[in-house]
């Protein structure tokens, strides 16, 4: 039976509103289908176009297989390239980030544009030709700043999410903005349960103490409406009538991304501990007479696989995951305030950042002990809530129906 035939079997085997079997976040085998059907194939989230204002910067990601660099072009445009000199296949940029007025193959000397034309190749000989060895090309997205690529050759559709999130995201202006701190932390688990967590908080109570001075979960953030919720509605018709799209978005199709607003805890405009503003001033613009809604909670959105995010009055934080391996998954945080905030005059650091430090450690442990509890040769999946953990159910679902539906072909 082929790799595929055996993934398949396994997804096939999940009973309804049930976790996951321990093969399909240990099995090497698994890991490779994720990536070629899922990471390979999707689009993902790379980082902000903000963090490469000026033609020569760049950002670099691994994306499964794939090394990738993201480079602002000499006309403003980003590009994006398969990080492989295409001579004998060294990696051209390897820092996280930088600036470099050409992109220079540390090797041989190669030497490409910032549109990814070679522009020098020594010693190659008269018939050797230039336009025949351009960089390859990533196929990339830039919405309200949110970069992302596909390694696919052909990429699913971008237009519908484009259409669907920009409304909730433009009014925060993100363009706007800078990387006020970037986290990045590696969780020794398969980046399924680092997704799993992220949509629950059937496990708040008891581990973050810090998040729930201001976050309150209710079903929207689950993603399974909230229409019902008296205290919700009127939240989002406040959120709405000041220009703030809050009502919940999700895809079509399967689920696969999802928009909405949500009021925080009484008393609470910021995830800080005392949920008052991290940041001076705001990142929203006021209405005509200079003023601005005080209280519009936090916009939620996640698209999988990649990416979850929060969207503040004062500031927001963009999420990125990126699997290393089968039981090795990078989480980045980058909290984003004004370009114009000045650290100790705008805000303080450690008020700003302290409640998603915390969370995130807190939740790279759970993921590490689940990850090692579901290894045991004594697991078996048990049932998911259908009060607490239907957000959780809700990205599981995704995953096997993506993968089912491409494995089938």
């Amino acid at each position: 039976m082929s790799d595929q035939a055996k993934t398949l079997e396994l997804i096939r085997q999940r009973p309804p509103r049930y976790a996951l079997s321990s093969a399909l976040y240990h099995s090497q085998d698994v890991y490779r289908q994720d990536l070629e059907q899922i990471w390979h194939s999707h689009w993902i989230f790379a980082g902000h176009s903000f963090e490469i204002p000026k033609a020569g910067d760049y950002l670099t990601l691994q994306i499964g297989d794939y090394p990738v660099v993201i480079v602002r072009g000499d006309k403003g445009e980003i590009n994006a390239f398969h990080n492989a000199c295409r001579h004998r296949g060294s990696r051209l940029c390897s820092a996280a980030k930088g600036k470099s007025a050409k992109l220079v193959c540390p090797y041989h000397k190669w030497t490409f544009g910032l549109d990814g034309k070679l522009l020098f190749a020594g010693n190659m000989g008269p018939d050797f030709s230039n336009a025949d060895h351009n960089l390859l090309p990533v196929h990339c997205e830039v919405v309200n700043s949110f970069i992302y690529l596909c390694v696919a050759e052909t990429p699913p559709d971008f237009e519908a999410f484009r259409a669907d999130v920009t409304p909730f995201i433009a009014p925060h202006n993100l363009d706007d903005c800078k990387v006020a701190f970037e986290s990045n932390i590696i969780e020794k688990g398969n980046w399924k349960l680092v997704f799993e967590n992220n949509r629950e908080c059937y496990h708040c109570d008891a581990n973050h103490p810090e998040l729930l001075n201001s976050f309150v979960e209710n079903l929207s953030v689950a993603g399974v409406g909230g229409n019902d919720d008296p205290e919700l509605t009127a939240h989002w018709d406040s959120c709405e009538a000041a220009g703030f799209p809050s009502r919940l978005v999700m895809d079509p199709k399967n689920g696969q991304y999802r928009m909405t607003r949500i009021p925080l805890a009484a008393g609470a405009v910021s995830y800080t501990m005392n949920g008052k503003p991290a940041v001076n001033g705001r990142l929203d613009t006021p209405d005509a007479e200079g003023k601005h809604l005080e209280d519009i909670g936090a916009l939620l959105y996640f698209n999988y696989p990649s990416t979850w995010n929060h969207f503040l009055g004062d500031h927001a934080l963009s999420f990125r995951i990126l699997p290393l391996g089968h039981d090795q998954t990078l989480v980045t945080t980058k909290w984003l305030v004004h370009k114009d905030a000045q650290e100790g005059v705008d805000y303080d650091l450690d008020a700003l950042t302290k409640v998603w430090l915390a969370t995130n450690d807190q939740d790279r442990e759970l993921v590490e002990e689940t990850f090692r509890g579901t290894g045991s040769p004594s697991y078996t999946p048990g049932p998911f809530s259908e009060i607490a953990e239907n957000g959780v159910c809700q990205f599981v679902d995704w995953y096997c129906q993506t993968m089912e539906t491409r494995l089938s072909k």
